[in-house]
């Protein structure tokens, strides 16, 4: 059984249907030791109660992700590729600005714009 809720949303005119991880525990296992996403899940979307810089690190991550960054007023600002972790300790991928959000999904699957509004729904 998947640990996580699952919602479609949209990033600008781009619709996915994502797990959300909302809680601290469910942004600490993320995606980690998933060798695929199933059929119908596009990525995860990380979900915070406030707005701040954050980092991800990909210790256990085993699928090479794009990871985009919106802001406080859920805008696309910023996306870093991130690659299975080969050493030690992991690199970390920060954030480009303070953020209340942060989306998942296969490395290279997605060309979301710069500035899109995140929605749900």
């Amino acid at each position: 059984p998947v640990p996580f809720d699952t919602v479609n949303v949209t990033v600008g005119d781009e619709s996915v249907t994502v797990w959300v991880a909302d809680t601290a525990e469910e942004r600490a296992r993320g995606l980690k030791e998933i060798e695929a996403l199933p059929d119908g899940i596009d990525g995860m979307l990380f979900v915070w109660g406030d707005v701040d810089t954050r980092a991800f690190t990909m210790e256990d991550t085993l699928i090479p992700l794009d990871i985009w960054w919106f802001d406080e007023d859920l805008r696309l600002a910023g996306v870093d590729t991130m690659l299975p972790c080969e050493s030690d300790p992991c690199p970390t991928y920060p954030s480009p600005v303070a953020i209340s959000r942060a989306l998942e999904t296969p490395a290279g699957e997605r060309a979301l714009p710069a500035g899109a509004q995140l929605a749900s729904g």
